[in-house]
C-alpha cells in the first residue's frame, strides 16, 4: 500500500487497515517459527505499511494540534 492510497483513507479506516496488518503480522510470525511460512518477504511488506500508516497517522496528529 503507498502513502498516497492512505491519504485518501479517513481515520477510521486506517485505523481498521492498521489493525488488519498486525494481526496478519502476528500470524505471520507465528507461522514463522513453527516453520510454516511461505513468502518470509510478506512480514517485511506488512512491516513497512504499518510503518507508513503509523507515520500517517502521526502526522494527521500534528496537523491537528498545530505542531
Amino acid at each position: 500500500m503507498q502513502a498516497k492510497q492512505i491519504r485518501e483513507l479517513s481515520v477510521d479506516e486506517t485505523r481498521q487497515k492498521e489493525r488488519e496488518i498486525a494481526e496478519e503480522l502476528f500470524r505471520l510470525r507465528m507461522r514463522k517459527s513453527t516453520g510454516q511460512l511461505d513468502n518470509p518477504m510478506r512480514l517485511r511488506l506488512l512491516r513497512k505499511d504499518l510503518a507508513r500508516i503509523k507515520t500517517i497517522e502521526r502526522e494527521r496528529a500534528l496537523q491537528k494540534t498545530g505542531a
